[in-house]
């Protein structure tokens, strides 16, 4: 498989998380199977080719909510995707779907939605969304990407816990502390990418209060010890099988 991914332009940042292309790269009768990890993220993506299964089978042009557990994916091995991965306050700048409706699940697009005129196909995405957030500025909780807590966000924002509490319900569907939880494991699925990063370094860096910690959320919202994740994990997704591994 090879998966790719573009970091957003700077006119972007607290839009969009990352452009990304995936190509399974094998036969049309094959099917690989893989799991998504949670990475607080909104995901428009538009399949160019094969088939694709969470649940049930997928159509060319969906959205996935944010997701609280890892999903079980099957691709069909000529499946090619684009996809944006927008922050849900990026996601509801674009009109979309209320973020709590459909958390943990998928959303057909209809092709003349606004929405999928953005996904291009052609790697010229860029434009598009740099129009589409033209307009908008960017939200005060989008600076929870860079903060370790919530009492740390308030006093970033000025605005008290109830006004977080409101504002996130609103964004996210879930309490400031509950999303957190899913950037700090984000960063931390990043971390043991690195190949000389030690273990409790990454946990140190994720702000999770010691290794055993970071290993007690790996299980939950990953289904694995961060070590395996090391072996088996490339971008969001982790292959179902220690080999072949996404890169090969």
């Amino acid at each position: 498989m090879d998966y790719r991914e573009t970091p957003p332009p700077p006119n972007l940042d607290g839009f969009v998380a990352a452009i990304w292309t995936l190509d399974v790269g094998g036969k049309p009768d094959e099917w690989v199977e893989h799991r998504a990890v949670p990475d607080g993220c909104i995901e428009l993506i538009r399949r160019h080719s094969g088939r694709s299964i969470w649940r049930t089978p997928q159509p060319p042009l969906f959205v996935t909510g944010l997701a609280l557990r890892p999903a079980a994916l099957r691709f069909s091995g000529d499946a090619r995707f684009t996809g944006i991965r927008l922050w849900p306050w990026g996601w509801h700048a674009l009109r979309g779907a209320r973020c709590a409706d459909f958390a943990d699940d998928w959303r057909a697009m209809a092709e003349e939605s606004p929405l999928a005129a953005l996904l291009t196909g052609d790697g010229a995405e860029l434009p598009g969304l740099i129009a589409a957030f033209a307009a908008h500025q960017r939200s005060p909780i989008d600076a929870i990407r860079h903060i370790d807590s919530v009492a740390a966000l308030a006093c970033a924002t000025s605005l008290s816990p109830r006004q977080l509490q409101r504002i996130f319900a609103r964004e996210t569907g879930m309490p400031p502390r509950s999303y957190l939880r899913l950037l700090r494991f984000r960063d931390a699925v990043a971390g043991v990418q690195g190949e000389e990063s030690r273990l409790a370094d990454t946990a140190a860096a994720s702000g999770y209060a010691d290794q055993a910690h970071m290993t007690r959320e790996f299980h939950a919202l990953a289904g694995l010890s961060p070590g395996a994740a090391r072996r088996r994990t490339t971008g969001p997704f982790v292959a179902s099988r220690d080999e072949p591994t996404l890169d090969g």
